[in-house]
């Protein structure tokens, strides 16, 4: 028969200090995964922000997750919590501690899925229900983003596209900037609906959540090289200057941004020598695009997306929020 004993207390508390300490020492984190990490600082959905990313992680933001292709790095976003300063969107990111210059340059490599999008938000709105999964941002000026990786994904849909944007620096006042979308497997960002209750139709040669894919983006002597490559898929390989403008003057004005920034009265030109003398950083992340605000201010950018007031368990219960897997991530730069 089985007898209850009395232990001290002082017993007891060792006892339960110990077996804590025990199930601890089995936890992965991001940086058990990805050494380097230290050369990298976040920002997560709630505000909060460290440079010390050893033995860090946080169950609501960013942690760690397993399957049949190995160990991920973890990033959750959901669509309404703390943003940044130069930000309307939450993220958890991580951004780059090394400033640099174009004409030195650096290189990013990342293995990525995107494991969830978010479950509302207006279909006309070309920014909703995409996530931002990899960027190159510029630290000065105008502090705007030579290149934005997204992915983006309807309810439904089986199939999400990826595209990567380029922000033009803007000459004078930065009210007048705007993206150009270039598309790499399904469509780019200004194809969507054009109703707010309907979805428009189903991207063709897509990428299903949960289906990794690898990007590479290496900057040299100002030119910047994308490359996107899946086991099933064409790999596609895109180059650009950051240096030199292809927007210099208004006759070189993209027809989609005509379409969708002219009615913000974005009509802005970029400056000749593009981002040149302007020190930049990568990221990565899950940079959640779904906002609460009304399409009636930015037809771009706000979403109209369910926030529940910034509750962010609420989010996630409803599948308010972003999901992205990393793995094999590297950055580096000429010494």
């Amino acid at each position: 028969m089985f007898r209850c004993q009395y232990f001290p207390s002082f017993l007891v508390l060792a006892y339960l200090l110990l077996t804590l300490s025990s199930c601890n020492k089995g936890t992965t984190f991001p940086s058990d995964l990805y050494p380097e990490i230290d050369k990298w600082s976040i920002l997560l959905g709630n505000g909060k922000s460290s440079q010390q990313l050893t033995d860090y992680s946080d169950n609501d933001f960013f942690f760690t997750a397993e399957d049949s292709e190995g160990e991920w790095i973890v990033f959750k976003t959901p669509n309404s919590g703390v943003t940044s300063r130069t930000s309307s969107n939450t993220r958890s990111e991580l951004g780059e501690i090394k400033r640099w210059m174009l004409m030195n340059g650096g290189e990013l490599n990342a293995t990525v899925k995107v494991q969830h999008t978010t479950s509302s938000g207006n279909p006309a709105v070309p920014a909703s229900y995409s996530v931002v999964i990899g960027q190159i941002h510029s630290v000065d000026g105008h502090e705007n983003e030579p290149l934005k990786i997204f992915y983006r994904k309807y309810p439904n849909h089986t199939l999400g596209s990826v595209f990567w944007n380029y922000e033009i620096n803007t000459k004078g006042s930065n009210d007048q900037r705007w993206d150009v979308s270039i598309p790499v497997w399904g469509d780019d960002m200004s194809i969507c609906s054009n109703r707010p209750n309907a979805f428009p139709d189903e991207p063709k040669d897509g990428i299903a959540l949960g289906e990794s894919f690898k990007y590479s983006v290496s900057v040299d002597r100002g030119i910047m090289t994308i490359k996107f490559s899946h086991p099933n898929k064409t790999t596609k390989t895109f180059v650009k200057s950051l240096i030199s403008s292809s927007y210099s003057d208004s006759a070189s004005m993209p027809e989609q941004v005509k379409n969708w920034y002219s009615p913000l009265g974005r009509k802005g030109t970029e400056v000749e020598t593009a981002y040149d003398g302007e020190r930049q950083i990568f990221k990565i992340g899950a940079y959640n695009q779904s906002n609460g605000k009304s399409s009636s201010e930015n037809l771009v950018w706000h979403t109209e997306a369910e926030t529940y007031g910034g509750n962010i368990q609420r989010q996630y219960e409803t599948g308010n929020y972003v999901e992205v897997w990393f793995k094999d991530i590297s950055i580096q730069h000429p010494e």
